[in-house]
């Protein structure tokens, strides 16, 4: 099986395989309480990188454990994600390991990456920020950021307003930096339409959920496989900021917009920081219950892409699916455009 899959692959090479030195242009995205070392190490094994949610290790000290763990024995380049907003309580910390136990590259999420590019990045870790448009891709460029990951309208949690067809381009005119796409790819050929719009390539996450090394519970991985695209709302109860869920019976149940007392903390210019910080406190908190523990009281973060998850694979197995998929879609598209 391995040979006949090397034999119908084809080369691909852009900024992403070339800077890391992987097969594919591929990002296992960091998914808060998903990722986990074992992902990242099967990424790297099959020819991809991963990047880890640091909170996804619940104290600095498992942080450190996990960084040593990855440095030991992965077998290739891997990635952290970052929360850069005060809403981390942990940063600061978080990034002075990071500066004893540099990693390949480090990805930001809603903040400044200000001081993590002018503190890890001159150790050699490439920068790369979550961008939705292009005000924060050029504020991030200025900053000496080495990449943007585009987050548009088809991605899973923190999900943009942009259809990647509009953001990557619009991106790549304004902006010198390589450009990832981020969101709204589950098969083969929607990974090489990405390629075809100027993406140096994809953060992949919802596909590889419902996979053996996923480091959550069985019930959260058969949601991925049993709902589809149909079921993907976005809800402002989890985080604060919208965020994209599985819809359940549970999540339809308690609604999806916040209640009265919870808009009137989150809009009062007194009280919003402190609202804000216990709203992304509380609905972390309610992610964990549903990812590790069975309950009817479900809320699970997945993106649209879920609609191609249809049993259990392997992280090996998802990356075969997807590579052969491209493929088999260049071909089809060399065919059409020679008719």
């Amino acid at each position: 099986m391995p040979h006949k899959f090397l034999q119908v692959i084809m080369n691909i090479s852009t900024w992403l395989t070339q800077t890391f030195k992987i097969k594919y242009p591929i990002i296992l995205a960091p998914m808060f309480l998903v990722s986990n070392d074992e992902m990242l190490i099967a990424a790297a094994k099959a020819g991809i990188t991963g990047c880890i949610p640091a909170l996804n290790y619940r104290t600095p000290e498992e942080f450190e454990a996990g960084l040593k763990n990855l440095k030991d024995n992965c077998p290739g380049p891997f990635g952290v994600n970052l929360i850069v907003n005060k809403s981390n309580v942990h940063l600061p910390k978080q990034i002075e390991l990071l500066t004893k136990y540099v990693p390949d590259y480090i990805i930001t999420s809603l903040g400044s990456p200000r001081e993590v590019i002018e503190r890890v990045g001159k150790l050699g870790a490439k920068i790369f920020c979550d961008v939705v448009d292009v005000d924060y891709a050029l504020k991030v460029e200025e900053l000496g950021a080495d990449a943007l990951i585009a987050v548009n309208s088809g991605a899973g949690g923190h999900a943009g307003k942009i259809p990647s067809s509009i953001l990557v381009p619009m991106l790549r005119e304004k902006s010198k930096l390589p450009v990832i796409a981020a969101g709204g790819v589950g098969t083969g050929d929607a990974l090489l339409s990405m390629l075809a719009l100027g993406a140096e390539g994809a953060s992949i996450g919802s596909p590889f959920i419902a996979t053996h090394e996923g480091g959550v519970n069985a019930d959260y991985k058969q949601a991925c496989i049993d709902y589809g695209a149909a079921d993907i709302a976005m809800t402002s109860k989890v985080s604060g900021t919208p965020c994209t869920v599985i819809k359940t019976p549970y999540v339809e149940k308690i609604g999806l917009e916040q209640n009265f007392i919870e808009s009137f903390l989150n809009s009062n210019k007194q009280v919003k920081k402190y609202a804000k910080m216990l709203t992304y406190y509380k609905g972390m908190k309610l992610l964990e219950k549903a990812a590790f523990s069975a309950t009817y009281k479900s809320v699970w973060c997945a993106g649209p892409s879920i609609e191609f998850s249809h049993k259990i694979e392997s992280v090996d197995e998802v990356v075969k699916r997807l590579i052969t998929g491209m493929e088999q879609a260049k071909k089809q598209l060399g065919a059409r455009l020679s008719d």
